[in-house]
């Protein structure tokens, strides 16, 4: 790699030696990510995961993927590139989880205008995060860089994931009925949804600024409010699945949850949510105030501060709770299942 270097390519703006040094400064934190499935390492052309059969008689791969949307705005704003790799991760593994999959290896796709090997390697670092949050391994990615097609400083980053699970136990909502006790497990703020009318609130794109302010109700600057990264619910779920019957999954995105929870719900059943049990963070307050937004939308963009919604039988709500925070998730009782459709909010 020593002697490749092209003058002619350099001169139109892409330096094939910053993706190397790149890569060199990533090599640390890709190695935490490894798994006994890996085989080989960085550098060919695909990544290669031997997959461990032993206690999944009919696997079944699941795959998903996702970006992190206009939340990069904020990194480039606050000039913080090692969390929103862990967005790109909890976006698609938090998605598998819920049919009951593993994640198993996880791949990046950095676009940027211009390489910078430090801001490479941090956004790396942050994917290697979430990765081991996860559980799964990085077997590989792509950096490109693509001077005239995004600025200098701003970049694009998504991802993709690959999971298993056994055919017996991919979640069903078959046995759903009313009754069953819908459980939240909290999320550390906006996560990686909204961010668009985020960014028109705050009218940060014409003042980033703002985005330096101190509001005392948040505890710190916006922009650090804004950019907490998306909370991983792979391991304390997984557990969970263990020993508790799960009858379905819903991770809260864009669209809130009037589009993610039915998503989960058996036909005929609804899910009924006093808005008085739901534990709003306090940026969504602060969101809707300053955007003068109507309860609905925010409900219908944001997840409010539930970041995955499970049902469960009525008498195995305490033990699944227990068991959440037994393994570090908190989690309380959310709404319950009632006949109708969609959601109930009330």
């Amino acid at each position: 790699m020593e002697k490749s270097y092209s003058a002619s390519y350099a001169a139109s703006g892409v330096d094939i030696t910053a993706g190397y040094r790149a890569v060199e400064l990533m090599k640390q934190y890709v190695a935490r990510t490894t798994t006994p499935g890996v085989i080989g390492g960085l550098g060919g052309f695909g990544g290669l995961f031997e997959l461990d059969c032993t206690d999944m008689p009919h696997p079944v791969l699941i795959s998903g993927t996702d970006g992190v949307g206009t939340k990069l705005k904020l990194a480039f704003i606050m000039d913080k590139h090692d969390t929103v790799g862990i967005d790109c991760v909890a976006m698609c593994v938090n998605d598998i989880i819920c049919a009951g999959a593993k994640p198993l290896v996880f791949l990046d796709y950095i676009a940027c205008g211009k390489n910078v090997p430090e801001r490479i390697a941090d956004m790396v670092k942050g994917v290697a995060e979430g990765c081991v949050q996860a559980g799964a391994a990085l077997v590989g990615g792509e950096t490109a860089e693509m001077p005239g097609f995004y600025p200098e400083d701003e970049y694009d980053l998504a991802g993709f994931t690959v999971g298993a699970v056994d055919k017996s136990r991919i979640l069903s909502n078959e046995d759903m009925k009313a009754g069953d006790v819908i459980i939240a497990l909290p999320s550390s703020g906006v996560h990686s949804n909204g961010f668009s009318l985020v960014r028109k609130v705050f009218d940060l794109d014409a003042h980033p600024e703002n985005a330096k302010v101190y509001y005392d109700e948040l505890g710190c600057l916006l922009g650090e409010a804004l950019l907490a990264p998306t909370v991983i619910y792979v391991k304390p779920v997984l557990e969970l699945l263990k020993s508790v019957k799960v009858n379905g999954i819903s991770h809260i995105t864009g669209g809130g949850f009037y589009e993610n929870i039915p998503r989960s719900l058996k036909k005929g059943c609804a899910a009924k949510i006093n808005k008085s049990d739901v534990k709003v963070l306090p940026i969504f307050d602060l969101i809707q105030k300053v955007g003068n937004i109507p309860e609905r939308d925010m409900y219908n963009t944001y997840n409010m501060g539930v970041g995955m919604a499970i049902t469960v039988p009525s008498d195995e709500a305490d033990k699944a709770i227990e068991i959440l925070k037994a393994n570090g998730q908190e989690a309380y009782r959310l709404g319950v299942i009632v006949e109708g459709d969609g959601v109930e909010l009330c």
